[in-house]
Formats: structure tokens, C-alpha cells, sequence
């Protein structure tokens, strides 16, 4: 019963965007906790145990409420329009649909054998990567959370214990973001490729040839073919306190602590 009460999106009817006083810029007024993006600009915001949908101009689209499942540890958005939300605390992941409403049934990793699970996030053909906190492993699982590949223990693997934050797949890659390390590469068989020498870095997305990644308030861009890394030219205006930012087909999303912002960029980044 908890399952099937677990989400209700509802359509809301104005926008909560503020009138903006600059051109290609739309303010969302709140203190959201976390979000992220998909490829086609719309953004899914986290506020305390509600979720919201707005699109890239601002304009709130949906919202449901989350409060049977969980503190929320990431959103991942790797499907446009059917997001992915993960809670490590409970041990609880669940895909919604394009109304925000749960897609099948919340998964509880613990009572599969996954007990140890503290990050997740989506892969092609509706498959799952999951870290193994006490087995240090990374394992790709199908939609049915049958095993597909797995690395082995890292720390055997690696030479040393990594303490990933995040993780996100990209054109049949793992990226790892391992603060302490950088970021560690896999292909989707768990195969080793590299580590990317950026630390510190709180958040990343990877688009492209490019890793986009915030540290020490401050968004950078490293090429992955020169491997040169520099920071994101910022648009004009004053960002104290930004807590995350990221880019999405020509938008620049900021998150302030009182308002996330969009911005048009002048080109594609």
C-alpha cells in the first residue's frame, strides 16, 4: 500500500518564475536543497521531501511529494523525463515517470542482499550502477537488478580505498568522483580505464567531450581531448554563496541559497 501511495504528481497552474530584469535569465524564488538537469533543459528541484519539475524557462510543470521515502541523496535524470531518486539512508531507489508519478514499485536494496548500496545512478538499457560501500565494488545491474558486470574491490583493483560522492555514466563510461582521488573512469563491462587528476570536486556532469565540475564555489570546464581545465566563463551579476551549478544545452543553471537561477548562454558550451 505504501508503494502504491508513494507519489501523486499534480499539474500546477501558474509559474513560480520570477519577471525577469535580465534578458535569458528566469529566477526560481526557494531554498532547494539539490538539483539536476536533463537533455531536454528541464530541471528537477529538491525541496525538503518535495520534488518539482520546471522546464528551462522556469516555469513549474509538476510536483510531487516524497515523504514516505526517505532522505534523498541524489536525483539522476540520465532519461529525460523519467527521472531516478535515490535514498542511501533507507536503502531506497525509485523511478517516476513523465508526471512525476512512481514507474512500478519503490526497489528497497537492502531486502534484495544490497544492504551496503550508498550510491546509485541510471545506465542504458534501463540498467543501474551501484557502489558496494563494504564490498568496494561497482556493479551494473539490469532493470530487474540481475548482475551485468562488476569491477571487483577497487582498493585491490586501485591501490588504494576510494570514497566516491558521485557517479554518473556517459556514452558507454563511468565516470566515479572520488574527491580524494579524482575522478575514476570505467567502461560498462567494469574495466579500468583511467583516473581524471580534478579533486575536491563537490558535483560533475559529463556532456560531450566535456566534464563539467564545481569546486571551491566555482564552476570549471576540462576538456577531455586536451585535457585542459579552466573555469566556466560566468555571466555578469553577483553569485555569493552559490552551492552547485551546471550546464545544459546552451543554460547555465545556478543554485544560490535563496533562488536557482537560469541563464541563456550567448553559444553552446
Amino acid at each position: 500500500m505504501k508503494a502504491l501511495l508513494f507519489l501523486t504528481a499534480f499539474w500546477l497552474g501558474t509559474s513560480v518564475a520570477k519577471a525577469q530584469p535580465v534578458p535569458g535569465r528566469y529566477i526560481l524564488e526557494g531554498r532547494f536543497d539539490l538539483f539536476t538537469t536533463d537533455e531536454l533543459g528541464n530541471v528537477y528541484a529538491l525541496k525538503g521531501d518535495e520534488l518539482e519539475l520546471f522546464d528551462k524557462r522556469g516555469r513549474s510543470w509538476l510536483r510531487n511529494c516524497l515523504k514516505t521515502f526517505g532522505r534523498i541523496h541524489s536525483i539522476d535524470a540520465f532519461y529525460s523525463l523519467k527521472p531516478m531518486v535515490f535514498s542511501p539512508e533507507q536503502g531506497q531507489l525509485a523511478v517516476l515517470d513523465n508526471t512525476l508519478s512512481l514507474q512500478g514499485s519503490v526497489t528497497n536494496l537492502p531486502r534484495l542482499g544490497y544492504p551496503q548500496v550508498v550510491l546509485a545512478c541510471m545506465g542504458v538499457q534501463n540498467s543501474f550502477w551501484f557502489f558496494d560501500e563494504r564490498e568496494l565494488d561497482l556493479m551494473r545491474m539490469d532493470g530487474q537488478l540481475r548482475q551485468l558486470s562488476h569491477t571487483g574491490r577497487l582498493d585491490q583493483l586501485l591501490g588504494f580505498t576510494p570514497k566516491p560522492t558521485g557517479m554518473q555514466e556517459f556514452d558507454s563510461r563511468l565516470y566515479l568522483n572520488d574527491p580524494k582521488n579524482g575522478f575514476l573512469v570505467f567502461d560498462i563491462f567494469g574495466t579500468y580505464i583511467r583516473t581524471i587528476p580534478i579533486k575536491d570536486a563537490k558535483s560533475f556532469e559529463v556532456r560531450r567531450d566535456r566534464l563539467y565540475y564545481f569546486v571551491d564555489s566555482t564552476l570549471h570546464v576540462y576538456n577531455m581531448r586536451t585535457f585542459e581545465s579552466v573555469p566556466f566563463p560566468m555571466p555578469a551579476g553577483e553569485w555569493t554563496g552559490l552551492r552547485d551549478a551546471r550546464v545544459e544545452r546552451g543554460l547555465l543553471f545556478m543554485l544560490l541559497p535563496d533562488q536557482l537561477v537560469i541563464q541563456e548562454l550567448e553559444r553552446e558550451h
